[in-house]
This record gives C-alpha cells, structure tokens and sequence, in this order.
C-alpha cells in the first residue's frame, strides 16, 4: 500500500492530501530522465579523459616503446657517423693519398635530395618531427655509405693497377747524371739568361752535350712532338697515365714519334740546344693532374742515394740562372 503524503496550505492552515496523477508522475519521470541524460553525457564527454580504456593504455605503451626505439636509432646514428667520418678521414688522407686519386668534395658526400619533399608523407604523424629528422639522417648516412663504398671500389681498383702504377711515375733523371755536375738549375725564381729578370723557372735544368741521350722517366705514351724556334724548342711530352705527364725541350734530335709507347729508361731523344736556349741542356717538367710540380720529388731512391739526392737539391737550388 502506497504512502499517502500531504502537504501545508498557509491560506486555510491545514494539511492538503497530493493527488498522485498522470501530471505528478509525468514531471517526476521528465525530472529523473533529464538527470540520467546529463549524468550520461557527462560520463560520455568526461569519463575517457579521466579513466583511459585498455585500448588507450596499450597505444600509450606502444607509443612510448616507439620512441625509445627511436631515440636508441639516434644513438646508434651518432655512433654510425663518427665511424664513417673516420673512415672517410682514412680514404681522404691515407689511401687516395697513397694513389695519387683526386678527393671526393664534401660537398658530394655530405649532398641532401632536393626536389619533392622525401618525407611529406611523415609530417601528418604524431611526433613528425621525431621521424622526420631520423628519417633524414639515414637517408644521408646511406648516401654517404653508397659514396664511400664506390670510394673504395675505385681505390681498390688502383690497388690492383699499383706496378702499372709505379711503372707510370716519373722516378728517375732524364739523362745520366751520376756524379750530378749536369745539375744546372732547379725549381724556382731564377734569373732570365736572355732578359735578366728574375723568373719562375717551372721545371730542372740538366747541362750536357748536344747529343746526349735523354730517357723517358717512366712508361707512357708520346702525345707532343713540335719544333719552335722561341720557347721549349724541340720538344717531346709524354703521358704516363694517373694523372702524370712529362715534357722535354731543346732537344736536338726526336728518337720517338707521336703516338709511341715507351718505357722507363728507354732513349726518346737528344740534348740540344734549340728554341729560347742560350746553351746546351735538357729542360725537364713533370706535370701532375694538370699541374706542374717541382721534379725533384720524383728522383726515387733506385736513381739516387740519399746523400746524393741532398747534394742534387743543394746544387739546383744554388743557381742564380737558367739556360732558358
């Protein structure tokens, strides 16, 4: 049996029965839905961001083990690049050295991509930065791998070519100068025989008889042979190959034609004294990569001993003049 409840009326001060009807127990039922709706869309909008789901928690966890396995990648990127910067160190000072090869410019082995953006694809991501910048890194460290290793396929490569290597380097005196008195005049500022001014005289000059013979200083090929009545004269030039070349001028006679091979020792030619030369001598100039270089670093010890490649350099650069 159901409560009967009452209640006050001040104006007749007694106690009036509630009538339960449809009206009473509709506003009741509208009142407690409304409360069940709000309390339900508080816990929709509220809850998951107070209490997080057993999803929620295992993408967290996922998303933290992700991160520690970038940041031991970046570890592992730091140590990777101090090794290849070693190794590259070694092959830029050490073996291409060894090899005469030419150096391979940062600007190749440290080059990003241009163009299309590689990682545009990584930038809608949670941490884009993160990955992006790791992303990068490997890229380059790759680049810089795929580079080294073609390196050391080309040094390699010398390396089996080392005795035809050796073979092409200038390494002895383009004419027979044992007791050294054909040293005339070496390396440097000298004083013009002709105009008496001081000038760079860019090769060694050997004093000898007109038809001595001048030899070849190294395997190669006779790609130059002129006459000229001013400047080198009668000239022979000769590539050896590994960026080396060799020039001989004022010669009297050519025992060689153009196009000829020749090995070290072998008799190219004659002193003389033609072209811009106020006596007879040999000029001789070797030539690396283009550019010409003082011959008496190519004088090897199979040529000279060591005291006589001394008294060579004391006497080439004592003299004040040169014959051409």
């Amino acid at each position: 049996m159901s409560k009967v409840k009452y209640r006050y009326n001040p104006e007749t001060l007694s106690y009036d029965k509630i009538d339960k009807g449809f009206k009473y127990y509709g506003s009741r039922v509208s009142i407690y839905s409304l409360f069940v709706l709000l309390v339900g869309m508080l816990s929709f909008f509220i809850y998951p961001h107070i209490i997080e789901s057993p999803v929620e928690k295992r993408l967290k966890n996922e998303n933290k083990q992700l991160l520690s396995q970038y940041d031991i990648m970046n570890k592992k990127l730091d140590q990777l690049e101090l090794v290849l910067e070693d190794i590259e160190l070694r092959d830029e000072n050490i073996y291409r050295t060894i090899f005469q090869a030419d150096s391979i410019p940062n600007s190749i082995r440290r080059a990003g991509f241009g163009g299309v953006n590689r990682y545009q694809h990584l930038e809608s991501m949670d941490n884009a930065e993160l990955v992006t910048s790791t992303a990068r890194r490997l890229d380059i460290v790759m680049k810089q791998l795929y580079v080294q290793s073609t390196s050391f396929d080309e040094v390699i490569g010398l390396a089996m070519r080392k005795e035809e290597m050796l073979r092409s380097t200038p390494a002895i005196m383009p004419i027979a100068n044992n007791d050294l008195k054909r040293t005339a005049s070496g390396w440097g500022y000298r004083i013009h025989p002709i105009y008496k001014v001081k000038k760079f005289h860019e090769g060694m000059d050997f004093s000898a008889p007109i038809g001595t013979d001048i030899y070849a200083t190294a395997d190669g090929k006779v790609t130059k042979i002129t006459t000229e009545k001013t400047g080198y004269g009668k000239r022979i030039e000769i590539d050896h190959g590994f960026g080396y070349k060799t020039l001989y001028a004022h010669l009297d006679k050519f025992n060689v034609r153009r196009g000829q091979k020749v090995k070290r020792g072998d008799v190219i030619g004659y002193v003389g004294n033609t072209g811009g030369s106020t006596a007879p001598h040999l000029h001789y100039e070797v030539h690396v990569k283009g550019k010409k270089v003082n011959p008496q670093h190519y004088y090897f010890k199979e040529d000279l001993t060591a005291e006589q490649y001394d008294k060579m350099i004391q006497i080439s650069s004592n003299s004040n003049q040169t014959f051409d």
